[in-house]
């Protein structure tokens, strides 16, 4: 297949993605979206439909040609690479998957026991537009083999198997991270409202959901709480309000401050992976001192959320909308995949 083929495939699939996302799912996209959500209760029908849409948005004929004109791309003998996919969010492993074949690669994807029905639908797709991606797309639920290199996203923990297990192939191994927000008191209603997105999304699940927020010395919350009542309703999910009573049931036993609106709990924390239901939050004193940390704590930082004039922040509300060419990690993985030997 040329690039110009395979760029034209996922255009396709970027259309199909936003028709069912909508209003009117085709009846196996509603079976699907329903056995999803029958395997993992976090994927909620809203939540499917967020992720198809982004990703639709994304799959742009114009966000496609841009991203790669940016490589140098040249046909060559396709490697297999093996993805080993999270499942913390819908499709969460689909940017991987789409790098990977876009570039000219073959696929053997390891999914999730947590997110396992989505993608395999969207393959099944891509090759009914495309029949040679058949070639080039495997899903398997076994052992990996006879691959050329590897993807894999896990905890800390999990990455160091990964590093033991495949370093000796080509690979990107990414490790738990999370999302942070730096807030002056500034902000409008209109960036807290968008704030609020970036934390509840998916229900704080994904790296790129800020867990945490930097607010200066004797902040002022009432704008922020006043902000987060447009996610009030997320609190008559059933597995976030048990996550909910849980978690303030076990800080009010060990006489942790909090600050409560009834569906979030704020925590005083230097930590960045607060549990569901909780953002972390730390004071600073100074931006300099905390343009200092962040920089310290880059490693567990996806990104950074603020209209402070940090150099790498991004807009409040984009956090869970990352373009074709923001890589997790910050790790180019189209650059990686091109230069497979």
């Amino acid at each position: 297949m040329q690039l110009k083929q395979r760029i034209n495939a996922f255009v396709e699939l970027g259309a199909f993605l936003k028709q069912i996302a909508s209003e009117n799912p085709t009846s196996e996209a509603k079976e699907i979206f329903q056995r999803a959500e029958a395997e993992n209760g976090w994927f909620t029908q809203e939540n499917i439909k967020f992720a198809l849409k982004s990703w639709g948005d994304a799959l742009s004929e114009e966000n496609l040609e841009q991203w790669i004109a940016n490589y140098e791309t040249k046909a060559t003998n396709p490697r297999c690479v093996a993805i080993i996919m999270a499942g913390n969010v819908p499709l969460v492993g689909f940017h991987d998957f789409l790098s990977v074949l876009v570039t000219g690669n073959k696929v053997q994807a390891k999914l999730s026991s947590n997110d396992k029905t989505l993608l395999p639908f969207l393959g099944k797709h891509l090759i009914s537009v495309a029949p040679e991606f058949k070639e080039y797309i495997a899903f398997t639920e076994g052992r990996l083999q006879n691959f050329d290199a590897v993807i894999a996203t896990g905890s800390n923990n999990t990455a160091r198997y990964f590093e033991f297990y495949f370093g000796k192939y080509p690979h990107i191994i990414r490790k738990n991270r999370n999302s942070v927000a730096v807030l002056t008191g500034d902000e409008t209603q209109k960036e807290l409202t968008a704030l609020a997105d970036d934390i509840f999304r998916y229900f704080g699940l994904g790296c790129r959901n800020v867990s945490k927020i930097y607010i200066p010395e004797n902040y002022d919350f009432e704008g922020f709480f006043k902000a987060m009542f447009s996610w009030k309703e997320i609190i008559h999910n059933h597995k976030y309000i048990n996550n909910y009573d849980y978690n303030k049931a076990v800080y009010l036993m060990d006489s942790f401050p909090l600050l409560d609106n009834e569906f979030m709990l704020l925590k005083e924390d230097s930590g960045f992976s607060s549990p569901i239901s909780v953002v972390f939050y730390e004071k600073y004193d100074s931006m300099e001192h905390l343009k200092k940390e962040l920089q310290t704590q880059s490693e567990n930082i996806q990104c950074i959320v603020s209209n402070s004039g940090l150099s790498n922040e991004i807009p409040f509300g984009k956090a869970q909308a990352p373009a074709l060419w923001d890589y997790a990690d910050g790790v180019d993985t189209v650059d990686f995949l091109l230069k497979l030997p």
